[in-house]
């Protein structure tokens, strides 16, 4: 069992970290670590759920935006079981292309059980 990740922070930390590995196998032990095996994840663009859906989502999105990272804007907001914040995807450093907002749910050992996502703001 992973160790236990707090809803907040470091729970978004761990999700982004997954978002951002390049290579398959340490996003895959990324993507177990944040992730309950049956995680769903959903968004205007995606309905996926478990390790090798999310696995091949992240993978798509490396592919359509190369060399960019997801990163967080502004503060977790949390309670219960639930979090939600912002992220940025863009070059390091740079303004952010796309810019979203996700309510996360997490189980009992900190894991995301399920994300709901919202796109705020796509590439034209």
């Amino acid at each position: 069992m992973p160790a236990t990740i707090t809803p907040g922070t470091d729970l978004v930390q761990a999700y982004l970290a997954a978002w951002n590995e390049t290579d398959p196998a340490t996003r895959k032990a990324a993507i177990d670590a944040a992730f309950t095996p049956d995680a769903r994840y959903v968004d205007p663009l995606a309905d996926v759920s478990g390790a090798d859906g999310l696995d091949a989502l992240i993978a798509g999105v490396q592919q359509q935006f190369p060399g960019m990272e997801f990163r967080q804007i502004g503060d977790v907001d949390s309670h219960h079981d639930v979090c939600r914040f912002q992220w940025g995807l863009g070059p390091a450093g740079a303004e952010p292309l796309v810019i979203g907002f996700d309510v996360v749910v997490v189980t009992a050992d900190g894991r995301v059980t399920t994300v709901h996502g919202f796109l705020d703001r796509v590439p034209a």
